[in-house]
Parts: structure tokens; sequence; C-alpha cells
């Protein structure tokens, strides 16, 4: 790569190897968007994955526009020992439950 510039290399590769900051993705409304976090539950839009088409056209999901969002935390339920299996579960189910 050549590049010709007056300015100092210092400040042209200022950055170059600083990789973009942590990503979240999530869907909201329908529309699932790729965001920076900010605060939390706060996100600042990057760019929208998947949505309806004209989502796109909305102001409110442009690129730079803050956004609530709730962070996926998964739910687990934890049965407590020699807790019955219930009619209509599987012995999957309670392989999975930890019985």
């Amino acid at each position: 790569m050549t590049i010709y510039t007056a300015m100092p290399l210092e400040l042209v590769f200022d950055g170059f190897h600083n990789e973009p900051g942590p990503f979240v993705e999530t869907t909201v409304k329908g529309a699932t968007v790729q965001l920076v976090p900010v605060a939390p539950g706060i996100g600042r839009i990057v760019r929208l994955l998947s949505a309806p088409l004209d989502y796109y056209l909305m102001p409110e999901y442009a690129p730079g526009q803050l956004l609530g969002y709730a962070p996926h935390t998964p739910q687990t339920f934890q049965a407590p020992p020699g807790a019955p299996i219930l009619p209509g579960s599987s012995l999957s189910d309670a392989a999975d439950l930890g019985m």
C-alpha cells in the first residue's frame, strides 16, 4: 500500500489497529439491530441487521440514534431435590432440570 501525504504518518495511522467497541445484537419491535452500549440498557445504533423494509426509512432507527434495550439474560429453572416429574414431561426434561 502506498500513501502519498504531507501529514505525519502518526496522524494518518492513528487508531488504525484499534478494533471497534463491543457490539450487542438485540431485537427491538421486530428489528434486529447492532448496538454499541453507552449506558446500562441504552445503546447507540450501529446498523440494522434484519428489519421490515419500512424501518430503514424511519429516523428513529437510523445509525447513531439512541435506543433502549433489555440485555438478554437466559432464565434457568432449578427444581428442588426430590420434586415430582409433572405429567406430560419427558425424562429429557427431568435431565435438563437436574433430576
